[in-house]
């Protein structure tokens, strides 16, 4: 792709619309997308991403997109993207100012009477540098942070609620995932819980906190989530890894969404009767479907730790396996949820040909009708 083929100006500009709707979705204050609220931050993070790749393409032309599997772009664009930022300021020093560049673009003009394309590609790669600076980017991993602390009065721990999230390089998927457990170190039990049982409020938590809350455990914990992230790992592998790895955490519920196959008319090719029915839409902004999957697995108890004279076990916690759902089973949760956001004008097409129902089976579908979402379709 190159910024001036019109494939790449409608990937980026259905892309653009896409991540639009899916933020406009999560801020909605509704019970259909209390678990899908765990993406917000990161896909503000992918949009700014996309803004960054889109002004990269005006002076460099590589860029590869997954076509025939998640629609997302391939991961050496992360890495590339991550290396970019770090060397930046560097590189923006050895950039004439933008104000400096449109003057030198004005006086080419009227003297060569010829667009001056190498003074447009410097003035691209300063945008695009610039942009690298204005926000937080979807790296290849996002470390963990803790954004909310609870104890439980039943057991007298700490509860902290984790986000983290990666970008499989395998499926080409951003995945993030939200974790909530117990933690039953005794230091931290003295600091933040009272003799009553609850949140001790004479501790200042600033948060989100980088990291687990508990700072023994912060650096073990950033290491574990980074191994233990990838889409070929279920949820319920995940939670008992961090069950056996972590004596002092009780993990008590893991989610995990999935973002992803983005289909896009004329571009990908993951679905070919999808993508043939909203190659008839007419604005290309319109003609996409983006979907997302959310897991859930959470423990339905924990055993208790034993103690004896030659052995002893740690608390151990037993995760809820949905067996009555072939689905969850394979998938190892308690419970999933499928999406798919669409634009008004894609669904219709859909619709008109028979096909919405098919497509959309097992799916939460919401519809972007103008500045509403209609969701439960």
């Amino acid at each position: 792709m190159n910024e001036q083929s019109p494939t790449a100006a409608h990937y980026f500009q259905s892309m653009e619309a896409a991540l639009d709707g899916l933020q406009r979705f999560l801020s909605m204050d509704t019970e259909v997308n209390r678990a899908s609220r765990i993406m917000g931050p990161y896909v503000e993070r992918l949009a700014t991403s996309f803004a960054c790749w889109r002004n990269r393409l005006g002076f460099m032309e590589q860029f590869r997109i997954s076509r025939a599997e998640s629609g997302f772009p391939v991961f050496q664009n992360l890495l590339e993207l991550e290396n970019d930022r770090k060397t930046a300021p560097e590189r923006l020093s050895a950039i004439p100012a933008a104000d400096l560049l449109r003057e030198e673009m004005a006086d080419f003009i009227l003297r060569q009477k010829s667009f001056p394309s190498d003074l447009q590609a410097r003035m691209a790669e300063r945008l695009y540098l610039e942009e690298i600076g204005k926000g937080q980017l979807f790296s290849p991993f996002i470390l963990p942070e803790t954004v909310n602390v609870d104890v439980n009065t039943k057991t007298r721990r700490p509860a902290y609620g984790v986000r983290w999230a990666t970008f499989d390089g395998s499926q080409m998927l951003p995945i993030i995932y939200a974790l909530v457990t117990e933690d039953s170190s005794p230091k931290i039990a003295d600091i933040l819980v009272t003799k009553d049982g609850t949140l001790n409020e004479d501790v200042e938590i600033q948060l989100p906190v980088g990291g687990l809350l508990n700072p023994e455990l912060a650096k073990p914990f950033d290491a574990f989530a980074e191994k233990n992230s990838a889409y070929g790992l279920s949820p319920l592998t995940i939670a008992r890894n961090l069950d056996r790895d972590f004596a002092d955490l009780h993990p008590k519920r893991l989610q995990r969404a999935i973002l992803g196959p983005f289909y896009s008319a004329g571009i990908t090719e993951n679905n070919a009767r999808v993508n043939d029915i909203i190659s008839k839409v007419r604005k290309p902004e319109n003609a996409w479907v983006l979907t997302w999957t959310v897991q859930e697995v959470f423990s339905k108890n924990e055993k208790p730790a034993k103690s004896g004279w030659f052995s002893s076990t740690p608390a151990e916690e037993e995760f809820h396996i949905n067996t009555d759902d072939l689905e969850a089973t394979r998938q190892g949760v308690s419970l999933y949820e499928k999406h798919a956001l669409v634009p008004h004008d894609a669904y219709q097409a859909l619709y008109a040909e028979g096909e919405a129902d098919n497509i959309f089976a097992g799916y939460k579908v919401h519809v972007i009708s103008g500045h509403n979402i209609v969701s439960q379709v």
